[in-house]
């Protein structure tokens, strides 16, 4: 995945968010008002302390009506106006990290399931802590970059006015904050990079093993991941603790070399006021803006190692959101569903080689297609291809004469019925799970599936609440309900991928003859399957083939 190199503040952010742009043009303003109370504090300040030292007339509050006044007038400024920054920030971090995840999971929701697929843990990592990340550079590292870029300026343009001696230590000491800053960045070049790899690898894992947790301990093998859990643990806890050992470090640096430039100016400025070399004023006014002109720099040092990992993981969401634009919108042709489905010359490249490798089969309305062969030879990505969730590397798709990539991809699948191996069952009822309103016809496939018998013991019967996933069903019963789906559908096109599996041999029977009348009744059915059952109820068989699957069955 490349990367694009970001500025000190990144231009994606603001082009994207509308609550960023704002933030931004707040940020700015506010920095503007800053910059004007940090220099009318200072002049004020050292216009009176200067007047109360060396004029014995002046030394009641009353002569200095006027200054005071406008004293205040720009510390509640200064205060208002900080106040008013970070609850600015705080507010716009959040509307902006809902915008980027709302946009990601969008685009993630586009991509082809099986880059998807290969990339879950890293985008269940970004989306979920990765990007909170983000809150300290939008709340800490921007606010100090605009400081640093109002701030710094004007008070050195003042020190500069007032006493420029001061001007020239300042303006030699205060570059080394920003070298000692590249310093640490080519160091730790890497570091959140890696951080949120070690992330994405454990809760990758976690991930697994949670969802063949039931299989696993079927198998008597639930302590066996523990070693490799621990693992990633360890790495995870390494790099967290390099990363905090960092920040500290570059913290304590910044720190020093900010205290030194300031300590500089303070002993240049009392040898000359011992001297009698300078007036009070000017020093007074160089001495209270010192700090000023080091600290935006020392803050921007700080929060940017802070928002680091948050900025890493934006660039991922930004690599994400540009791939998803860069790929091709659907088509505007309806489909036409009473034509052959048609596989022509497909091949996917996976990771193990390409399955299918060069699939070439033809789906006809009122006939069954079984497609067989050995596991890993791309069956199911044949009908994942089919769907137009995974791109094809060569070869295409047809309904009829048009190419599935010209089709409006939204009206395809409202005409196809699809059975994954893993089907989506959501929260609610056993009822809102079926996704029809013919009641006659729900009836008459429960009775085909043997989901009628599931319903029946259920507590609430078809009104039985579910969790996310499926849970408080079985396998056996899950599948049960996704096939009474299918079968309930109204589609034209029904792809299903192992409709038997998890079926005792009655049931099996009886599904697969469901769906022979289906295809009698004109419908293309399309079933991913090998058992002796599955085969003898197919009107045409294709044996899908695949390099890696012809090497792992010769062995």
């Amino acid at each position: 995945m490349t990367r694009r190199r970001r500025g000190p503040v990144d231009p994606r952010l603001w082009t994207r968010s509308a609550a960023g742009r704002r933030y931004l043009l707040a940020s700015t303003a506010l920095s503007l008002v800053t910059t004007v109370c940090v220099v009318v504090i200072a002049i004020v300040v050292g216009t009176i302390l200067a007047g109360v030292v060396t004029d014995p007339l002046r030394r009641t509050p009353g002569e200095w009506a006027v200054e005071l006044t406008i004293l205040g007038l720009a510390v509640v400024g200064r205060v208002a106006a900080t106040l008013l920054r970070a609850r600015t920030a705080h507010r716009s971090a959040t509307r902006v990290v809902q915008d980027l995840t709302a946009e990601a999971l969008d685009a993630a929701a586009r991509l082809p399931e099986r880059r998807l697929a290969d990339r879950r843990a890293e985008w269940t990592t970004v989306l979920t802590r990765g990007l909170d990340g983000l809150r300290p550079y939008l709340t800490d590292y921007v606010p100090s970059l605009l400081l640093a870029a109002t701030v710094t300026p004007a008070a050195l343009v003042v020190v500069a006015w007032f006493d420029p001696l001061s001007a020239v230590v300042v303006a030699v000491t205060l570059p080394t904050i920003p070298v000692f800053m590249i310093l640490i960045g080519r160091l730790t070049e890497g570091r959140s990079r890696r951080t949120l790899d070690a992330s994405a690898a454990l809760a990758g894992r976690q991930l697994d093993l949670l969802a063949g947790v039931p299989t696993l301990r079927a198998l008597g093998r639930e302590r066996g991941p523990e070693t490799r859990v621990a693992e990633l643990g360890d790495r995870h806890r390494r790099t967290t603790m390099r990363a905090l050992r960092t920040a500290f470090l570059s913290s304590m640096v910044l720190e020093l070399l900010a205290s030194l430039g300031v300590a500089l100016v303070a002993v240049t400025i009392g040898l000359r006021l011992v001297r009698g070399e300078m007036e009070l004023a000017p020093g007074i006014v160089a001495l209270i803006l010192a700090p000023e002109i080091y600290y935006p720099l020392r803050a921007v040092g700080a929060a940017f190692h802070a928002s680091e990992d948050g900025a890493e993981a934006a660039d991922r969401v930004f690599a994400l959101l540009d791939e998803d634009a860069e790929r091709p919108r659907t088509g505007t042709v309806d489909p036409l569903v009473a034509h052959p489905l048609r596989w022509h010359d497909v091949t996917v490249d996976g990771r193990d080689g390409p399955a299918p490798d060069g699939l070439s089969a033809e789906c006809r309305p009122g006939e069954v297609t079984v497609l067989t062969g050995p596991n890993g030879s791309g069956k199911s990505t044949a009908l994942a291809v089919a769907l137009g969730l995974t791109d094809p590397d060569r070869g295409h798709v047809t309904v009829g004469d048009v190419n599935l990539a010209d089709l409006d991809l939204e009206r395809w699948w409202a005409s196809v019925a699809w059975l994954p191996q893993r089907p989506a069952i959501t929260a609610g009822t056993i009822r809102d799970n079926v996704w029809c309103d013919d009641d006659e016809l729900v009836a008459s496939a429960a009775s085909t599936t043997g989901l009628d018998a599931v319903v029946a013991s259920a507590p609430n019967g078809w009104g039985t609440r579910l969790g996310d996933g499926g849970d408080g069903l079985s396998l056996g019963e899950r599948q049960r309900l996704a096939l009474t789906r299918t079968l309930a559908s109204s589609a034209p096109v029904l792809l299903l991928d192992e409709p038997t599996a998890h079926l005792d041999s009655d049931s099996a029977a009886a599904v697969l003859a469901a769906l022979v009348r289906l295809a009698d009744e004109g419908r293309a059915v399309v079933i991913v399957g090998h058992t002796p059952d599955v085969l003898a109820a197919a009107d045409r068989i294709v044996t899908v083939s695949a390099p890696a699957a012809r090497a792992a069955s010769s062995r």
